[in-house]
Parts: C-alpha cells; structure tokens; sequence
C-alpha cells in the first residue's frame, strides 16, 4: 500500500512538531518521521525559556519574529493545555537577566538600548541596580550589580510543551513514525518519495526540520543548512520551596520546585559528556547570584547540542530546485513554538516563506 501525504516533516523535535501541529490543526494529512533515540537530540537540552530581552539586537527581523512569537505565547498555550490537558507550567510575567559587574551591566543596557531602537517602541525593559533586583530575585548575592528585566519574557516546561504537541498533532489525525532515520530523499517535481532504512512514504511537500541532520538531509533538496553543534551544560537542584518568581538565563525554578541552572557554550564538535570544569564554572556564577544555593544539592546534570547557524540566528529556506521542500533550522524551540504553529505552517501551508522571514535565508552566508 502506498504511504502517501500531504506533508512529510523529518525531525520530531520542537520545530518539527510546532509546525506539525500548526500545518494538522489546518487539517493536512501530516506524517512526522523521528530518528532513533540514539540520534543527538537538542531538545533535551532546552531551558524552557520564552525569550526576547536581548535576542535580535544586532539582527531586526529576528527581534520582530522573536517578539511576534512571545505575543502569542499566552493564547497558544491555553490552546495547547486545552487540547491535552497538559499543564505546561507557563509564567510569563517576565524575565532577568543578572550582571555581576561594570562591564556586564554597561554591555546589557547598550545591547538593549539597541534592541529597543529599532523595535519602535514596542520592545520594553528596565535596567535595576541590585537593591531594585532583590525585590524581584530575593536572596540576591552582594556581587551583583543589578541586570535586567523585560515583561516580554517568561518559560515553560519544555518536555510538558513537547508532550503537549505530540498530543494535538495525534488528535488531529496526524502521524507519528518513531525510529525511521531518513536515508534518501527523491522528487518527480510534484512529489517527494523518503526512504528509511525498512520503507518508503511520498508526499506533495516536504518539511526538513531534523536538526543537526539537516546538514546532511538539506543538499537531497538543493539546499543547504549551515548548522553546527554547540554544547550546553545543565545542573538541577534538589526541590525547593518556592523563590524564584522570574526567571533568567542562568537560574530557572520549575513548577516541581528544583532549579535549573545552565548556560554554558561549548564549540567541541558532537561531544555531549559533562565536563567537571563547565559545571563548577556554572556552579560558581549561580552561588554569586543567589548564595543559598550553595548548600543545596545537585541532583542531575546533563548536557546537550545546540542547533547553531554561523551568525547563531534561525535559518529558513524552501528549495527553488526541488519545489515544495522546505528546511528550518534553529536553536529557540521554545520561545518560537509559538510563532511556527501559527504563522510558519500557514507560510508553508501557501507554498511560500513569508517576507519577514526573507532576511533568514542560508543565501545571507553566501555574500561574498
């Protein structure tokens, strides 16, 4: 029998299943092919973050997207927790981020400064000196100069959002193929046929949005991603009474009550061991932000790879030789979850990327 679709969306990931779920609930016949769980998967890596304080400052189209994206956040949510009855762990009352000297907190202003000028008003935020942070991040340590805050920003449980997902594109008729790694990608021009190592299934468009694999996946379409692994390193805390109101891009507590605390950026190639050195850097700065940590325990630490493109910013592309593929690469999963359910599937659904998204094409690394 022959597997046909509407769509074929290779990567089950949070791109992958956002723009699922948004092409599904169009009522398109979608098929997800997920590669085994052996593959490196970013999305295990992910903070959880709904983010926009900062993001975009030397790039405006991706501050436009990245704010666009945050403004639907709250009804995509509801949507979402309605049709799963998952509850996500949304709070999105905003967001900090912490600076623990001169040199950092002048390097902020300016970036946001930035950010603000070419949002025409529309991007807001504050600059706090540490008694002003306290009150929003009790138990802050002496050595913080202050830092940061932004009502655009917030976080949610990535794994709860991934779940959530996976569940609306299910019940909207969609299908789900686990442990299929595609091997071979072939067009007529009005169709594509994927092969995986035990079949074959044919669409009218295709969806690349596997990650780190798009690199290899990308060119079977006459495109290209230029997209390389960065690693990230995360500790967990024991549970803890409730204390962090707002998050930021070290320290976030979950609705179970534990801390997570990250950001650690490594260019080491595909290697996703923890590093003792990493984590004690990363334990040091989140004991200088909120010493009570210090006495806490660390129950879990992992890290993951980053889907990262030269400039560090999303790469959005549909193939002119192969009409009707289309490959998305990026490391914000979360914060544009929103954004590719809403307006990317609809973009991809009318055959063409929306002129907002022109400036994230792979050509821009092309310039000479």
């Amino acid at each position: 029998m022959i597997k046909s679709y509407d769509y074929i969306i290779v990567g089950g990931g949070l791109i992958g299943f956002s723009i699922g779920y948004g092409l599904s609930r169009l009522g398109r016949k979608c098929l997800i092919l997920d590669a085994h769980n052996n593959s490196i998967k970013a999305a295990r890596g992910n903070f959880g973050l709904i983010w926009v304080q900062g993001k975009g400052a030397d790039f405006p189209s991706y501050a436009d997207w990245t704010l666009r994206s945050s403004e639907l956040w709250t009804d995509f949510c509801k949507e979402l927790e309605d049709e799963s009855k998952i509850n996500l762990g949304i709070q999105k009352d905003g967001g900090i981020e912490v600076c623990l000297n001169e040199e950092e907190y002048n390097d902020r202003k300016h970036k946001l400064d930035l950010l603000r000028s070419h949002q025409n008003g529309k991007f807001e935020y504050q600059m706090l000196d540490n008694k002003d942070l306290s009150k929003l991040m009790p138990g802050l340590g002496s050595e913080v100069i202050g830092g940061s805050f932004s009502s655009h920003d917030g976080h949610v449980n990535p794994l709860y959002l991934t779940k959530s997902l996976h569940s609306g594109f299910l019940k909207n008729n969609g299908t789900f193929i686990y442990d299929e790694e595609v091997s071979e990608i072939e067009s007529s021009g009005t169709s594509f046929s994927i092969k995986t190592k035990i079949d074959r299934y044919y669409s009218s468009k295709l969806i690349l949005s596997a990650g780190l694999g798009n690199k290899h996946l990308a060119p079977m379409v006459g495109l290209e991603q230029s997209v390389k692994p960065i690693k990230g390193q995360i500790l967990v805390t024991q549970k803890l009474d409730k204390h962090l109101k707002y998050p930021s891009t070290l320290l976030r507590q979950t609705q179970e009550g534990s801390i997570m605390i990250g950001d650690s950026y490594e260019d080491i190639g595909e290697n996703i061991s923890t590093d003792p050195k990493i984590i004690s850097k990363i334990a040091k700065r989140a004991i200088k932000i909120l010493p009570k940590l210090e006495s806490k325990q660390i129950v879990r630490s992992w890290s993951a790879l980053r889907v990262m493109s030269p400039d560090g910013y999303p790469i959005y592309d549909q193939s002119e030789t192969h009409p009707g593929a289309f490959a998305i690469s990026c490391h914000s999963g979360v914060t544009l979850a929103a954004a590719h359910a809403n307006d990317l599937s609809k973009y991809i659904d009318d055959g063409r990327l929306g002129n907002e998204l022109i400036p994230f094409s792979q050509s821009r690394f092309n310039v000479s």
